[in-house]
C-alpha cells in the first residue's frame, strides 16, 4: 500500500508473538492484493478494466467495502470519493510526484468521476461502470481498514495490547501498554514538521492524517497535494492536515479526506454525525481548530 506498516504487540506468550505478528502482515499483504489499482492482477484492477464493458462480479468481502465507501460518499455529500483515479492520474500522482494538468486533460478527467458512474448490484454482487474511462482508487480508505483486519486478528489471537500504525498515516491502539492508560501518538505539526502539534492518547480508538506533506509539488509558490476536492477536479487549498480520532480506522480514513475537502465550517456539522469522533484541523494561515 505504499507505507510501511508497523505493528507493537503485548501478549502473555513471547513465544508466540512473532507468529501473531507474522500473520497479521500476511493479512495486509491479503487486503493489498485485494484493493490495490496499482497491481494488475487485483480483483480491483480487473473491475477498473473491464466494469465499463460489462459487470464484474467480485467476491463478497470487496463488494460490501465498496458499498461502505460509496455510503461515505452519500454521508459527505461528493467529498469523499472512490472514484477520483482520472484525477490522481490527471495531476500525476498516480505515479510521479505530481504535474499541471492541461484544461483538456482536466476536463477530460472529471467527466468520468462520480459515483453515478458506478452500478453496484447486491444480489449479484456486480460492479459495472456506465462509459469507459471510470476508475475505482480506494486508496483514501483502504489502508485504515487493513489497520482494522489486522486489529481484529490480534483481538482473536488474544492479544489485548497492540499498537498497529500504517504508514503513521492511520493508527489504532488495542487497550493499553502495560502500566498505561493507552497508546501515546505524537501529531505532527504541518506547520514545522520537527514539532509535535498535539498528542493523543488511543485505547481502543484510530487516529487518522491527511496533510499535504506525503504527496505534493509546488507550483508559482502554490502547493498542489494529492488530497483532490471530486467536485472541483482540483487539489484542496487552505488547509493543511486533518486529525481524526474514531472509534475505527476505516471510518477514520474516509472522514479525515472528507473534512479535508469540507473545510472547517461543513466539515464541523458533517462529523457531528458520527459518535465517538473528533477532528483536527490545520489550516495554511496556521489556524487550527479542534472539532467537536
Amino acid at each position: 500500500m505504499a507505507c510501511v506498516y508497523a505493528i507493537e504487540v503485548y501478549g502473555p506468550d513471547k513465544d508466540a508473538l512473532p507468529r501473531i505478528t507474522d500473520d497479521a502482515f500476511d493479512e495486509v499483504d491479503r487486503i493489498d492484493r485485494l484493493m490495490s489499482h496499482y497491481k494488475p492482477e487485483s480483483p480491483l484492477s480487473r473491475i477498473n478494466r473491464e466494469a465499463a464493458k460489462h459487470p464484474v462480479a467480485v467476491e463478497a468481502e470487496l463488494f460490501d467495502f465498496l458499498v461502505t465507501s460509496m455510503r461515505y460518499h452519500d454521508e459527505s455529500g461528493g467529498a469523499f470519493d472512490i472514484t477520483v483515479g482520472p484525477l490522481m492520474k490527471a495531476w500525476g500522482f498516480f505515479r510521479g510526484e505530481g504535474r499541471m494538468p492541461s484544461d483538456e486533460e482536466l476536463a477530460s478527467a472529471r467527466r468520468h468521476v462520480g459515483a453515478g458512474h458506478v452500478r453496484l448490484n447486491p444480489t449479484e454482487k456486480t460492479v459495472a461502470f456506465d462509459e469507459e474511462g471510470v476508475e475505482l482508487d480506494l486508496g483514501g480508505i483502504a489502508k485504515g481498514y487493513a489497520v482494522d483486519r489486522v486489529v481484529a486478528l490480534l483481538r482473536q489471537r488474544g492479544i489485548a495490547a497492540a499498537l498497529v500504525s500504517s504508514g503513521g498515516s492511520t493508527v489504532y491502539g488495542l487497550g493499553a501498554p502495560p502500566d498505561r492508560k493507552g497508546w501515546d501518538v505524537a501529531i505532527e505539526d504541518p506547520l514545522d514538521r520537527r514539532n509535535t502539534a498535539r498528542t493523543v492518547t488511543l485505547n481502543d480508538r484510530a487516529l487518522s492524517i491527511a496533510g499535504t506533506s506525503e504527496k505534493y509539488f509546488d507550483v508559482g509558490g502554490v502547493r498542489y497535494s494529492h488530497i483532490m476536492d471530486p467536485r472541483t477536479g482540483r487539489p484542496v487549498q487552505g488547509v493543511l492536515s486533518v486529525a481524526v480520532l474514531a472509534p475505527t480506522g476505516t471510518a477514520g480514513d474516509a472522514l479525515d479526506d472528507a473534512l479535508f475537502v469540507m473545510g472547517v465550517e461543513r466539515g464541523s456539522a458533517y462529523i457531528r454525525r458520527y459518535a465517538d469522533t473528533e477532528a483536527t484541523f490545520v489550516l495554511t494561515d496556521g489556524t487550527r481548530r479542534i472539532i467537536p
